[in-house]
């Protein structure tokens, strides 16, 4: 429903109130007292306690003079204008029923130089069908279609375009291709799609590149019934690196996740605790402030599930769930963003 005026919005006054008690929105998942994020969305507590007293008054409307202006939503990107889009060479016929297996496209950029992206956004034309979209950078050095692959963007519930701050941008090599990962799913009606992706090149040579990592637990067996199944993975960091950004991804069945660092000293410290997993919302927590990791340091990452038949997304509590790339089975995967230094040339 929308709430861009007070008579859109006064009908939904109580479940406004209670969604943001239950904090189910303003929808930001990141447990306080950890990290600081330059993207987030959580109210404070006197901005809570201000929104539940004009409920609890009878949502009085007050003056419309003392009223921001309405609020402008893009039409179109959400990153700049563009520089270069690539779409997928046709577009996709998405039948009304059956399950469907990721589609991969590989779609050559023609870059006759190095480009160095700061911005860049997916965007499906029939967002109805389209579960997510990935699109990874594949260098003309590569052997195949996932060796030494970089991600670039993604598409999925809840994520903003990737926007970087200044002197920071993901390479896209001379003679790289784009390799789109599609997953769709069908609604009932047969439709079509033909994603997009836009980027905006830096304006000049950025001074941090940013590389995509993860870590990620291949082996998941989800008893049936289970109610705070856990798996664990980790990854050691090869080089000192900076740390940027971060997203836990899981499935229906996702409960909770958890980042830790722990460094060459033994000290170790959670970046990220999202006690509540929404697979609706799956955002890239940005760090206020880049988190040094010394060369050595382990990222280690924690997922618990409920497969239990109190999990109201759970499609089969009977089910023994393993990994698989569909919404029924189940991931687990730390993804996460570091920068390093671009050596001066």
């Amino acid at each position: 429903m929308p709430l861009l005026t007070f008579d859109q919005t006064r009908p939904w006054a109580k479940s406004i109130r209670e969604a943001v008690r239950l904090k189910r929105m303003p929808p930001w998942h990141a447990d306080p007292g950890y990290v600081k994020f330059r993207n987030d969305l959580s109210m404070t507590p006197a901005e809570m306690e201000t929104l539940i007293a004009w409920v609890d008054a009878g949502a009085p409307e007050g003056s419309s003079s003392d009223g921001p202006a309405p609020r402008e939503f893009v039409n179109g990107w959400r990153i700049a204008k563009p520089d270069v889009v690539f779409r997928i060479p046709q577009e996709s016929k998405v039948p009304a029923s059956g399950t469907l297996e990721y589609v991969y496209l590989s779609i050559p950029t023609g870059f006759t130089e190095d480009r160095w992206v700061e911005m860049a956004e997916i965007r499906p034309t029939n967002r109805a069908v389209v579960h997510h979209a990935i699109v990874y950078v594949k260098p003309p050095t590569s052997d195949g279609w996932f060796s030494a692959r970089q991600y670039l963007a993604g598409y999925a519930p809840g994520m903003s375009p990737q926007i970087w701050k200044p002197g920071q941008a993901r390479l896209v090599p001379a003679g790289s291709d784009l390799v789109f990962q599609l997953h769709y799913t069908t609604n009932g009606k047969a439709s079509m799609d033909r994603t997009e992706v836009g980027m905006v090149f830096a304006r000049k040579p950025p001074s941090e590149r940013v590389m995509a990592m993860s870590t990620g637990n291949h082996w998941i067996e989800i008893p049936p019934g289970a109610a705070d199944y856990q798996a664990d993975s980790s990854v050691t960091m090869p080089q000192n690196v900076m740390l940027v950004a971060m997203r836990p991804h899981m499935h229906l069945r996702g409960k909770s996740f958890e980042f830790r660092a722990v460094y060459p000293s033994g000290e170790s410290e959670i970046l990220l605790r999202v006690s509540r997993y929404d697979f609706n919302w799956q955002p890239y927590y940005y760090l206020d402030k880049p988190r040094l990791l010394p060369r050595g340091t382990r990222i280690e990452c924690t997922a618990r599930y409920d497969n239990s038949p109190n999990n109201p997304r759970n499609p089969d509590p009977t089910a023994t769930v393993r990994w698989g790339e569909q919404s029924w089975e189940e991931m687990m995967l730390g993804w996460f963003d570091v920068t390093v230094p671009v050596a001066s040339r």
